[in-house]
């Protein structure tokens, strides 16, 4: 797993990697508002909670979900002991190679495939699937370790934030014990600040020993309006902060900027396609069209990844 320092000393920019801007100028007004004692808009460092879409977001996510790729390879790991699949859909298009096939179905069949293939295990087995499958899991287009495809402005905001008292979360449609494993090591975010979609686990005894076994049922989906649900569940507290991408996001936005005192939300939107990937009201990954609109009434931050980042992928 490629790992990068999530505590790095910036001297008089904390921001280095974002070009001078509106962008950039917001995120340091909100926080020098929010951090400075006697400010009118001093918010207490136990309410300093900020919380971070991961696809999209925090690291790439095109031409597909990161996790879709795990759940293929385990469909391809799994295949020996399931020949049925050489014919049932969607696993033998995955079999097939035809990944666009495979996910034709959306999310149904998408959930059909992570269910057969992330449960019947402990979470501890999970786990260790998780981390040996990252070591090695390569981007198709960048050739890259999936780690290596985490953007380097928003390592430096995450650290930004936490030097300044925040508490960062990540929300995420993601499954919850995908992204706990090695959100620490990459983002500095730890197990207990990670929110995401999961599946019910079940306490028995394995060789007399107890154990924490995944089910092939859904838990819990956070995603949409389920990311403030999952927020208000797992934090608490309203964020004052809320970072994402997409229309996916928007809920857990606009439930940061109902709260009470000062508040910021931005969008991270994606039109470099020479660094990265150009696409928003019609890609079907990501889609960010009404939160584009509500982002532009609301006067929230929008990122433009082209113009506001001289650097999109850690060196």
């Amino acid at each position: 797993m490629v790992i990068f320092s999530t505590s790095i000393t910036y001297g008089a920019d904390p921001l280095p990697s974002w070009n001078d801007g509106k962008a950039k100028e917001a995120i340091i007004d909100f926080v020098t508002r929010v951090s400075t004692a006697g400010s009118d808009d001093f918010v207490p460092v136990a309410e300093r909670i900020a919380t971070f879409d991961n696809d999209g977001t925090l690291w790439a996510e095109q031409p597909m979900y990161f996790q879709a790729f795990f759940v293929f390879d385990r469909i391809k790991a799994l295949a020996p002991q399931h020949p049925e699949w050489q014919t049932k859909e969607p696993f033998a298009s995955v079999l097939q190679g035809d990944m666009k096939k495979a996910l034709a179905g959306g999310e149904h069949d998408l959930l059909e495939m992570v269910m057969a293939t992330h449960a019947g295990m402990t979470t501890e087995e999970f786990e260790q699937l998780v981390k040996d499958w990252l070591t090695t899991a390569r981007h198709p287009v960048s050739k890259q370790p999936l780690t290596g495809m985490v953007y380097q402005p928003m390592l430096e905001l995450l650290s930004y934030l936490r030097e300044e008292g925040f508490k960062t979360f990540i929300v995420s449609g993601g499954g919850i014990e995908f992204m706990r494993p090695w959100t620490e090591k990459v983002y500095g975010i730890p197990p207990e600040q990670v929110i995401g979609s999961s599946i019910k686990t079940k306490f028995e005894f394995l060789d007399d020993k107890p154990a924490l076994v995944r089910l092939p049922e859904i838990n819990f989906i956070d995603d949409k309006a389920g990311k403030p649900v999952g927020i208000h569940q797992h934090i608490g507290r309203r964020p004052i902060a809320a970072f994402g991408n997409s229309d996916g996001d928007l809920q857990m936005l606009q439930w940061t900027a109902a709260g009470k005192g000062p508040n910021f939300c931005l969008y991270v939107h994606h039109t470099d396609a020479e660094r990265e990937w150009a696409y928003d009201r019609k890609s079907h990954i990501g889609r960010l069209d009404k939160g584009l609109d509500e982002a532009r009434a609301r006067g929230w931050t929008v990122v433009n990844m082209k113009n506001d980042w001289n650097v999109v992928f850690p060196k």
